[in-house]
């Protein structure tokens, strides 16, 4: 039985960030965004049931899933955004699964959920729940800059997160990501220190 931390934190927080460098420090990461888009790639696993259900307009020349299209969509239309993500999520929960059990001796492993909370999906399979967290206006700028989204479209995203406060009530462990790196790399440092120990005792008693 593998000892899982669960990451997560609002869109712009730095997920990724911090995730390199927990990967760095020899962290097994387990990356669900990642997932979600290999399954969107040309020949991957949703393509086809996206297809059928949305039609091919939703489908880009070379294969892929037409983003810019979808998200639109989804934005606007509830149905849809619960459609898409009947779709997506069983494939996505199939392929962490599989991860998780092709790393049967990795210390820890870090698992990168955006809707860690949201979805519920995961919470019994972490062990523990990291939240990288940065302040709303520090989220939108990033998201924009990153993406190249609005900031009407950033804060739509936001809105249908769950909130900071909320965020955080869950969260075993904070990783304030605001502007130094190397603070959050310190705070990264620190943190697989911990996770290395309380990994150790885990797996001695499971």
């Amino acid at each position: 039985m593998s000892f899982i931390v669960g990451l997560t934190g609002g869109i712009g927080c730095g997920k990724t960030t911090v995730s390199r460098i927990f990967a760095e420090l020899g962290a097994v990461i387990i990356d669900t965004d990642e997932i979600a888009h290999s399954l969107t790639q040309p020949d991957g696993l949703a393509m086809p049931e996206i297809a059928r259900t949305f039609g091919e307009n939703y489908v880009a020349q070379n294969g892929v899933l037409d983003r810019p299209r979808m998200r639109k969509l989804v934005f606007n239309d509830t149905d849809a955004k619960h459609q898409l993500e009947a779709i997506l999520h069983p494939l996505i929960y199939q392929a962490v699964t599989a991860a998780v059990a092709s790393h049967p001796d990795a210390t820890y492993i870090l698992l990168v959920v955006p809707l860690l909370i949201e979805t519920r999906r995961y919470l019994d399979m972490v062990q523990r729940i990291l939240v990288v967290d940065c302040d709303e206006q520090q989220q939108i700028s990033r998201a924009i800059a990153r993406s190249g989204l609005s900031e009407d479209a950033v804060q739509r995203i936001m809105q249908n997160q769950t909130t900071r406060q909320q965020r955080l009530q869950f969260a075993d462990d904070v990783i304030l990501n605001r502007n130094s790196l190397e603070f959050t790399r310190q705070q990264v440092t620190e943190l697989h220190r911990l996770y290395l120990a309380q990994a150790q005792s885990f797996h001695a008693t499971h």
